[in-house]
Parts: C-alpha cells; structure tokens; sequence
C-alpha cells in the first residue's frame, strides 16, 4: 500500500502474475472539522485515518486470496491460518501495519456475500486482538515488571504485609503479590527502565517475527515500497531498474516513528502520575493519541530540516531497525509497490501545484 498526500492506492499480485491495484482518495477531515489542523489533533487524526485505511487494504488483500482459494471446493471446510499483516506508507506505517496476526482462509467456496461478511469480520478481528496484544505487551507488562523491579531492588519503599504461620501456597504468592505490586509512584528513572523494557520487547518481537518465512516475504514488500518512493523523490522514471539500486531504509518510515513514541512516552509519562498501579496504566492508555500527536509532530517539524544533525540523530534508531523491518525485495515485488505508486499520485492535484513528497 502506498499513500501519498492526498490518495492511497494498493496493488496486489494474484497467483496467475497478474497484478489488480484500487485506489481512492483521502478524505479531508480537517476542512470539515478545522479543528483537527491543530497541533497534535491533526497527528491524532492521521492515526485514526490510517488504521481506517490499514483495515481497507487488510479487506482488499484478503478478497483477492480469498477469491482465489474459494474456487477450490472441498467436501469438508477447511480453515487455514495465514498471517494478516498490513504494510502501508505513512507516518504511522509501523504502529498500524507490521502488526502480525492470523486470518482464518476458508478453502471452501462460498457466496460473494458471506465471503464480504468473513473478510470484514476477520478483519476486524485481526485489528481487535492486534490493539489488546500491544496495551498487554507495551504497556501493562512493563509498568508491573518495572513497578516489581523498583521493589526487589530497594529503589522504593516494599509494604508490610502480615503473614501467618505455615501458610498455604497460593498465601504465600498473594503476599509475595501485595509486596511487588505495591504501588510505586512513577520517576524519570522509573519511566526510563520501562521505556528500556517496552523497546526490549519491541526489539524481540520484530526480530522473531523476521525469522518467519511469510513475515520476511512481508518484510520484502516493505524494502520494496521504501525503494520505490526514494525513486519517485530523486526525479527519476518509475521503474524496476530505477528502484533496484535504492537504499531500502527510509529515515521517514514507521518505525522511525514508533522510536520517537517511546522517547515522548518516557517524558510524558514522567510529567503525569500517581500512587496507584491501576490509575497509572489508564492515564498511559488515555495519553496514548497525545502521544501519537506529539510524536507526529516532531517528524513532521524535523521532516522539513533532513539535512540537520538533529534530525538525523533522531531518526537514526529507526533506520537501524529498518535493517530488521525491510528485505531485499525481487523485481516482481518492486512492481508491485511502483504499480501502488503510480495508481497513488494518478490522484494527486495536477502538476503545477505543490506535492509533498510521498510519506514512507
């Protein structure tokens, strides 16, 4: 999938070679509604729009195989899991796409009807279990395991609590609970520890999923559409000899972002606090589109400064990890992402009028 200022378009490669692309343009939230060109809103309203459209190329992708494996009929049905994973330009490319997860392909034929019905359900059953996976895993575990560490390590105050003797087992692990989750109130080096140990997960998880076969072929695609838009940004003809040669690290790509999330998240968090555990994991969850906002503006502000050390000091973790999160893509996965492209800025004003460059 590729997004430009204005449009979005996606290209899919069916097993037949072929390639069928849609696009559209993209709604203009902030005429409607003026208050969304606001600062930080606007960052807001970007994520909400692309996981709108991570969704849309979830469903489209999805009816494409699906179309294809339901003229398979069997006389049983068969369910198979295939990874469900979105790749789409934009600033929030890495926290609505490259979330894994497993779509239910039946190998069955069905009506047109039931199959729109089973794509948008498993669609949003994808995005659904993806949501609560990461508040799990980005934000409840490192609060508590921080929270136990502060207390094992004599950084904060362990409670008394009152045991017996000879007590029973599941006594000994309600008092061993009451003392590591005792609330600790949140400090600077508090939120540093947890924004070491949210990246450490993050770090795991992306590297263990690029040793998956199917998510490194994702992985592929996603070198491919950054190629494609270093092309179109050097002037040069949109094709596959043009691309080839590309680097495929982008320093304006998604993951760069998710690594200026955790850095506001550090210092926001440490700003907003309290003496309970449960209250400080539902600010973070509530502070989360301030989050996205702040960190969408900070792209958006160094984006126009590229050649500052500031900059570059900023995004260079994330062009790091764009050697983990993008693979060499072959030159029928570059057609792919130029046909993307191409169908993109069809959809664009005019030449004459200004165009920003394709966010990657």
């Amino acid at each position: 999938m590729m997004r430009t200022p204005n449009a979005y378009a996606i290209a899919v490669r069916k097993a037949d070679g072929t390639i069928v692309n849609t696009a559209a343009r993209l709604p203009k939230w902030s005429d409607k509604y003026p208050i969304l060109k606001l600062p930080v809103l606007r960052g807001g309203a970007v994520l909400i729009q692309s996981m709108g459209l991570g969704i849309k190329a979830l469903n489209y992708s999805a009816n494409e195989a699906f179309t294809e494996v339901e003229e398979a009929e069997t006389k049983h049905v068969k369910v198979a899991l295939s990874p469900a994973v979105i790749e789409g330009e934009g600033d929030f490319a890495g926290l609505t796409g490259a979330v894994p997860g497993l779509i239910p392909v039946p190998t069955q034929k069905r009506s047109k009807d039931e199959l729109k019905k089973g794509t948008t359900a498993a669609a949003a059953g994808s995005i659904v279990f993806a949501l609560i996976f990461n508040v799990l895993l980005f934000v409840a575990a490192p609060l508590l395991l921080t929270n136990a560490l502060f207390i094992a390590a004599g950084w904060a105050t362990a409670p008394e609590v009152a045991t017996t003797v000879n007590p029973a087992w599941y006594e000994s692990i309600w008092s061993t609970l009451q003392i590591y989750l005792h609330p600790v109130r949140p400090s600077v080096a508090f939120n540093l520890i947890d924004g070491l140990i949210r990246m450490t997960f993050f770090l795991i998880m992306i590297v263990s999923f690029s040793l998956l076969k199917d998510i490194r072929r994702v992985f592929q695609y996603h070198g491919a559409e950054h190629k494609t838009v270093f092309t179109w940004e050097a002037g040069l003809p949109l094709t596959v000899d043009n691309a080839r040669p590309q680097p495929r690290q982008h320093p304006r790509c998604g993951t760069s972002f998710l690594m200026v999330v955790m850095i506001v998240a550090i210092v926001l968090f440490s700003v907003i606090k309290f003496d309970s555990l449960l209250l400080n994991f539902l600010i973070r969850l509530a502070l989360m589109p301030v989050v996205a906002g702040l960190s969408y503006e900070i792209i958006r502000l160094s984006a126009k400064k590229e050649s500052s050390w500031i900059f570059k000091i900023m995004t260079r973790p994330g062009v790091w990890l764009q050697n983990v999160t993008t693979k060499e893509p072959d030159d029928q996965q570059l057609e792919v992402a130029i046909e993307a492209l191409k169908e993109s800025l069809k959809l664009e004003p005019p030449q004459g009028e200004p165009l920003p460059a394709p966010l990657s």
